[in-house]
């Protein structure tokens, strides 16, 4: 039995929880799994390529869809992120934009955080002209405990480069980013 696995058990008994029945026998090593899995990003690599064909315009993925926990709870909270960035002398591979919000997801974190820390990686790994991040999320904590709201959406946003500093850059990026399929 792992350190993980006794310790959930030992949490689920000090809760109250009867772990002789069948049905809840495996729960500890099943809980112990699923916290494991949350918190560990696949692992990838950088591909970036030259920017030979000097694309200037917006590039964005949309509904790039996550599960984190929150550090304050540890419950998880689940949304999409819109992830965009202006290219200068490289473009990424877009399925890298996924990978980046996983990489930043998969640990106990903060919406807020969360959203600047995408923003910032791209802008550190490519240099771009701008980096825009609106990340999204229910967060369990509050739909489930507390102020029990649940269907509440946070949406936070991280704005780098000239989609900050640029209005008409900026509004492109948002008319984008929540633009319909």
């Amino acid at each position: 039995m792992s350190e993980a696995e006794v310790a959930a058990a030992a949490f689920l008994r000090a809760l109250g929880v009867d772990l002789a029945g069948p049905s809840l026998r495996e729960t500890p090593g099943r809980m112990a799994r699923a916290y494991a899995e949350l918190l560990t990003p696949r692992e990838f690599d950088l591909t970036v390529f030259d920017n030979d064909e000097h694309y200037e315009q917006l590039v964005l993925v949309q509904d790039i869809g996550f599960r984190s926990v929150c550090e304050h709870h540890g419950l998880p909270f689940i949304g999409t992120a819109h992830v965009g960035y202006l290219p200068a002398g490289q473009i990424i591979g877009i399925s890298k934009l996924a990978r980046v919000v996983e990489l930043f997801a998969c640990r106990p974190q903060t919406q807020e955080r969360m959203t600047q820390q995408i923003a910032q990686w791209l802008a550190d790994h490519l240099v771009p002209e701008g980096v825009g991040v609106v990340v999204r999320a229910e967060h369990l904590c509050m739909t489930l405990r507390g102020a029990q709201a649940p269907g509440t959406a946070t949406v936070t946003s991280a704005l780098l480069g000239r989609l900050l500093g640029d209005p008409r850059a900026r509004s492109e990026f948002f008319t984008l980013a929540f633009s319909p399929h």
